[in-house]
């Protein structure tokens, strides 16, 4: 499970952060069996078992081993040789329950969109059909909870996730029928308790565990497949196809269990404050001793066991992705958490991994959540070496252009999709629309296309660039003001309410503030939600609150402005441009020290981001 300290510190980087391997350890080799041994180069997968809040929630999942970013997305934790780790890891979260029954049943497909502004026709997404099913049988002692489920993500762009969930007998028995597409990672759900799976077609395993405690006691079993020692050795070769393919279907679940247990539960293994802080030296020494580990923690239970060659690759790709992501994001993560230093200055080596062949464009290491994460923090990286940031207009443009150029294979269309996920967040709303006209080039049979345009149309009205909405208020000395009366000056819009000590609070922020940028070309409009007219034009006369005071005459947030602005809360501030679309719609509060450099980098800055609007095609 990745920490909280991780995922806050990425938060403030504002990126995912990943790692990535050396190539000797990321290329791929036949699945190991009982009797042949694999070289040491293997990986070993971690994923952590994670706390549900409940059976059903909105998920950001990962299983072994997620960047926010955005994204992710695996559980992980690392190793410290002398000193102890955190892991960056994104961590999985169970999702929404879409589906409740006995036995479930493949989810029905989904209706087709609505047709967005950059296409002329809705797009009918492309749904392949289940290529079979794995068979959950089995029984929780004690049982805590009266359900049990299994959270898996069909799409890797789509943040829900699906939820098969049935009741438990009276004895603890339970039976699930998951459709799978292919091998898939997914999440056993039990209360607040999820532990990682890996299912395929052909799955059929028996699982056991205690109800008040799952992440100690869980273990597979596969369902019609001879038992006992003397069994084994005996029946060896004469076991058929498919009772093989269980067996070897239990194994990696097991060894997902034991995994966690070595090194997701083991602080030694994780990426923590106190490792964050070491130099160059003793962080590569760290990050090269929890690789070793999980490494021979996979070999050694490959040459006892038998895995399948997709499992094989998923556990080896999980171990090098973590090694790669943790390393590249090292520089970043140290400069946030060592305040007390500058930015740490790399030996010109440091990065060198990067240039491994095949690094990138790692074909077995499709599955792995953190191999997607490591890509697009390389992407990020990437770009940031070009000197530019994610405050530039050409920001999610130039990601968007180098990962089509430098990637190939299936995964370029995910992390192309990620990408455009962050810029109708944060990015250029015209760029965001030219660029998902661009993506359907790399998704002909429409996988991702149709969850990218619903996402784009549920941000495009508030991303930057998005005209803000008009309004007509009344002022403290009964004057009338638009908010097209103030096109050509950057506007501040503060939505407040005299009630509400956080809004109080920042008056006095908000006073010094105004005077620091009096005479300046920008306009500090605060509206206030107040029920009680008479009460707010007392405080603003009584204070004489300098900026334009108006207030909203009815409704408060359930006004028709406030559903204008989506607001939810209050305080709220936005930033509107000179030419009156979003520029930033969560800009820093008043009371931020911050907020003067910011709002001094935002003046013209709507006019660049006109001006880098055009969006070339990045495939002929």
């Amino acid at each position: 499970m990745i920490s909280a300290f991780i995922t806050s510190v990425r938060g403030l980087l504002g990126t995912t952060l990943l790692l990535v391997p050396v190539l000797s350890y990321g290329q791929s080799k036949p699945a190991p069996t009982a009797a042949t041994a694999p070289s040491k180069s293997a990986s070993a997968a971690t994923t952590a078992p994670r706390k549900a809040a409940s059976a059903v929630k909105p998920a950001t999942k990962s299983v072994l081993s997620k960047s926010a970013s955005n994204t992710s997305t695996a559980q992980r934790k690392k190793v410290v040789a002398p000193a102890a780790v955190a892991d960056p890891a994104a961590t999985p979260v169970p999702v929404p329950a879409e589906e409740t029954a006995a036995v479930a049943t493949p989810a029905a497909p989904a209706a087709a969109p609505k047709p967005a502004p950059v296409k002329a026709a809705p797009a009918k997404a492309f749904a392949a059909p289940p290529t079979g099913t794995a068979i959950l049988t089995g029984r929780v002692s004690g049982s805590t909870t009266d359900s049990v489920g299994v959270t898996l993500r069909e799409n890797p762009l789509d943040p829900k996730e699906k939820l098969i969930r049935v009741a438990l007998s009276d004895k603890g028995d339970f039976k699930l029928v998951i459709p799978v597409h292919g091998s898939t990672k997914a999440d056993l759900v039990y209360g607040d308790d999820v532990a990682p799976l890996y299912l395929d077609a052909g799955t059929d395993m028996d699982v056991r565990f205690k109800g008040d405690d799952m992440s100690g006691t869980l273990r597979f079993k596969a369902n019609d497949v001879p038992t006992g020692l003397a069994t084994k050795l005996r029946n060896r070769t004469n076991l058929s196809d498919e009772q093989k393919h269980r067996q070897q279907a239990a194994n990696a679940n097991n060894y997902l269990v034991e995994a966690d247990a070595q090194f997701v539960e083991n602080d030694g293994f994780q990426v923590l404050p106190d490792n964050i802080q070491l130099y160059e030296a003793p962080f590569l020494s760290f990050l090269e001793y929890r690789r070793k580990h999980q490494l021979e923690f996979l070999e050694d239970h490959a040459a006892k066991q038998s895995f399948t060659q997709d499992f094989y690759n998923y556990a080896h790709a999980e171990v090098v992705y973590a090694y790669a992501n943790d390393r590249l994001t090292f520089q970043d993560l140290r400069e946030q958490v060592v305040n007390t230093e500058g930015r740490l200055k790399m030996e010109p080596t440091y990065y060198s991994f990067l240039r491994e062949p095949g690094l990138l464009n790692e074909p077995n290491a499709a599955q792995s959540e953190l191999y997607h994460e490591f890509l697009l923090n390389y992407v990020h990286f990437a770009v940031a070496q070009d000197k530019r940031q994610r405050s530039d207009p050409d920001f999610y443009p130039a990601s968007y252009a180098l990962a089509s150029k430098k990637l190939t294979g299936p995964t370029r269309a995910i992390i192309l999709g990620r990408i455009l996920q962050e810029s109708f967040r944060f990015g250029h709303v015209k760029q965001s629309a030219a660029m998902l006209a661009d993506f359907r080039n790399y998704d002909p049979k429409n996988q991702y296309y149709s969850t990218l345009e619903n996402d784009f149309d549920r941000h495009k009205d508030f991303a930057i660039g998005a005209p803000a909405p008009d309004f007509k208020l009344a002022t403290a000395t009964g004057d009338t003001v638009h908010l097209h009366d103030f096109v050509g000056k950057l506007v501040y819009l503060n939505f407040w309410k005299t009630t509400n000590g956080l809004c109080l609070r920042d008056l006095a922020y908000a006073q010094e503030l105004i005077r620091k940028f009096e005479g300046k070309n920008i306009t500090f409009i605060n509206i206030a939600l107040d029920e009680n007219e008479q009460a707010w034009r007392q405080l603003v006369t009584v204070k004489k609150l300098p900026g334009v005071q108006v207030r909203v005459p009815g409704g408060g947030l359930r006004s028709e402005l406030a559903s204008a602005y989506a607001l939810q809360e209050v305080p709220t501030y936005m930033l509107v441009g000179e030419d009156g679309t979003f520029l930033n719609t969560k800009p820093k509060r008043l009371s931020s020290r911050a907020a003067i450099d910011e709002i001094n980098q935002s003046f013209g800055k709507a006019s660049t981001y006109t001006s880098a609007i055009d969006f070339p095609a990045t495939k002929k």
